[in-house]
């Protein structure tokens, strides 16, 4: 993840060129990892305005990762970082390799269990997002920190998320992931032709294999959203760009820090440079048969697991809107992540 240069420099500039916004305030991390987005906040502060007995900042988690650096560096007065995994103890060595201990500090814990040593904090930053957006995603944890611990006028960095999706030709793909059960050295494995379907895959897409135009799905704001808001329904409507077969559908999604003095914001698409995001592809029953100016029209249905809130429950319904009866399909599959 570190080396995802879409995610952190997007992160990074939006605290390097934001130092008016993260100047003696209090950040939460929530999301340390290895510390570097917490070190970026309070280095410059550090070096002509810390005095001792000065407030701290604080940047807390369950998954501490690029954010202590980052807020270091743009003048915040100090930074805690709270984490679940034993990554901590290696942040803690990279904290102080880089002369910071003073000025953050790690906690290892649930963000829901653990005491922070301030009522409230002025800035709250996260890289909460998962595949898909949601799945295994921190987003709970950033809502949990939101409604305890950030002050009324406070501010989310990144604070808005938007998932899209499209449709793919990827018959190729498709019948080496699918087709490959139909006959397996001789023998009919179709009963894990169904398991197979039912899994999403994470990867990268080619542009050129999108068949239709995107269309946003679910769009969150972190100051607003509750966690009731992550079992949704959503309709959407895909515009066929040319003659060609869809094989799946894919989603993607964007985010954006709109607390910026210039807006920032970055893409897991398809039209992007990579992230280790990737793109969620969701294999179809149906071979769609389309022509330029027709649509599909759907619902996609998002829940999380009942006995994982981590993993989730999806369904797409879909329906190819055109006029010519021989390529009618419509239909409806269940995913699991």
């Amino acid at each position: 993840m570190l080396k995802d240069e879409v995610r952190t420099k997007s992160y990074q500039n939006a605290i390097y060129q934001n130092r008016h916004i993260f100047k003696d305030k209090i950040v939460l991390d929530v999301g340390c990892g290895t510390a570097i987005l917490s070190m970026f906040e309070p280095f410059f502060h550090y070096l002509a305005c810390i005095t001792p007995g000065s407030e701290q900042v604080l940047s807390a988690d369950a998954r501490c990762g690029v954010s202590l650096r980052f807020a270091f560096k743009a003048g915040a007065r100090h930074v805690i970082g709270v984490d679940m995994s034993t990554i901590i103890e290696k942040a803690r060595e990279i904290v102080q390799a880089n002369g910071m201990s003073e000025n953050i500090t790690l906690i290892q814990g649930k963000m829901e269990e653990v005491e922070l040593p301030f009522p409230q904090v002025d800035i709250i930053i996260s890289e909460w997002m998962g595949y898909f957006l949601l799945y295994e995603s921190m987003l709970d944890t950033v809502l949990y920190a939101r409604d305890k611990y950030l002050a009324s006028n406070g501010l989310i960095f990144p604070d808005k998320a938007t998932i899209f999706m499209a449709g793919i030709e990827d018959g190729e793909y498709k019948e080496e992931k699918i087709g490959f059960w139909d006959n397996v050295y001789g023998f009919d494995y179709t009963p894990l032709k169904e398991t197979a379907l039912t899994e999403p895959l994470v990867d990268t897409v080619d542009l050129k294999a999108v068949v239709t135009d995107p269309t946003p799905v679910l769009t969150l704001d972190l100051y607003t959203v509750q966690p009731s808001d992550l079992a949704f329904s959503s309709p959407f409507t895909l515009d066929v760009r040319r003659d060609d077969f869809i094989h799946a559908l894919i989603a993607w999604f964007d985010i954006d820090f709109t607390a910026c003095h210039k807006p920032i914001r970055f893409s897991t698409g398809p039209h992007t440079k990579y992230t280790h995001w990737k793109q969620t592809v969701f294999y179809l029953r149906d071979v769609l048969t389309v022509q330029q100016g027709e649509r599909i029209s759907g619902m996609l249905e998002n829940k999380p697991n009942d006995k994982n809130k981590r993993d989730l429950d999806v369904t797409i319904h879909y329906k190819l809107e055109t006029d010519d009866e021989s390529r009618a399909a419509k239909g409806t599959c269940n995913y699991k992540m």
